[in-house]
C-alpha cells in the first residue's frame, strides 16, 4: 500500500495537485513514523497493510473531529480543506460496510459476548475489532451498540 501511495504522490507532483501532494505527504510521513516506532521496538521495519489501514482510519477520524470543531467555530474554509483530505485518504481504505451490515455485525457481537448493559460496550467493541475486517467502521459500530444496549 505504501508503494501505491508513493506512486500517487508522484502522479500528483507531475500534475501539480497541491492539495493531493500535501495530503499524501502527510500519509507517507505517518507511515514512516509508524515504521520507525516499530523498528525501535524490535519489530520488522516494514509494517503490515492492516497497520497502514488502521493508521489511515485514525487520520480520517482526526479530520472528522477537526471538522466538528471548525464547524462550531464557523470556519467553513477549514471544514472544506479537511473534507478534501478525508476524500483523498479514503481512496486508500477498503470500502466501509454500510449501516445495515454494521448493525448485523453489532447484533452478532452482542449475542456472542452476551452483553446486556451499556457498561459492557468495551467487551463488544473488542470482540468486533478482533473478529471483523478492516471494512468495519468502529465509530459507527460504537454508536449502534450504544443505541442497542442503551434501550
Amino acid at each position: 500500500m505504501k508503494d501505491t501511495i508513493t506512486t500517487e504522490l508522484s502522479n500528483a507532483l507531475k500534475n501539480g495537485d497541491k492539495e493531493r501532494i500535501h495530503t499524501l505527504r502527510l500519509v507517507l510521513a505517518a507511515i514512516k513514523d509508524k515504521e520507525i516506532a516499530s523498528r525501535s521496538s524490535g519489530e520488522d521495519s516494514e509494517i503490515s497493510e492492516e497497520v497502514v489501514i488502521q493508521l489511515l482510519k485514525k487520520m480520517v477520524k482526526q479530520r472528522n473531529d477537526s471538522i466538528e470543531m471548525f464547524a462550531q467555530a464557523g470556519r467553513s474554509e477549514l471544514v472544506s480543506k479537511e473534507n478534501g483530505e478525508i476524500k483523498i485518504i479514503n481512496e486508500f481504505l477498503p470500502e466501509q460496510l454500510d449501516e445495515a451490515q454494521t448493525a448485523l455485525l453489532c447484533d452478532d457481537a452482542i449475542k456472542a459476548t452476551e452483553a446486556s448493559t451499556l457498561k459492557e460496550i468495551g467487551k463488544v467493541i473488542k470482540y468486533l475489532k478482533d473478529n471483523s475486517s478492516s471494512a468495519l467502521d468502529i465509530s459507527l459500530a460504537s454508536k449502534l451498540i450504544k443505541e442497542k444496549l442503551g434501550n
